[in-house]
């Protein structure tokens, strides 16, 4: 799957009823480091979890029943910003329920642009793709 240059944020949400009309939450995150503002329209695409050949639990032995998935896969390139450091000197963001992903060479604050490279049931570990974004 392509992904545009455009994109601004990249989150999972569950698409809830509202009355007449569905709502998607954008995490106050998105917010807070600026990648988009209160007010705002944007375009928003839905993207399947079972897109591609992905299985979904119901399909996966290898995971036990109600264990919860990590929300990134090797090779699905994030934007995230370094929140820590952590002992051994690599960046620290947090994404989906406070999972980690491990940057090396990132500092404090920056807005990376990373390729998840290895992926783990409590941390994955990202490639700087692009720095300062």
């Amino acid at each position: 799957m392509e992904i545009s240059n455009k994109l601004l944020c990249l989150f999972s949400a569950n698409v809830e009823s509202a009355g007449d009309r569905y709502v998607i939450e954008v995490p106050k995150r998105e917010l807070e480091t600026g990648s988009i503002a209160d007010g705002e329209t944007y375009r928003v695409a839905l993207i399947s979890t079972e897109a591609d050949g992905e299985t979904s639990q119901e399909d996966d032995d290898s995971t036990a029943p109600g264990e919860p998935q990590p929300p990134v896969e090797a090779g699905e390139i994030r934007y995230v910003e370094i929140e820590d450091i952590g002992k051994q000197g690599d960046g620290i963001a947090r994404v989906e329920r406070g999972y980690v992903i491990i940057v090396p060479d990132a500092e404090i604050g920056e807005r990376v642009k990373v390729e998840i490279t290895e992926v783990k049931s409590n941390f994955a570990v990202g490639e700087i793709i692009e720095e300062d974004i």
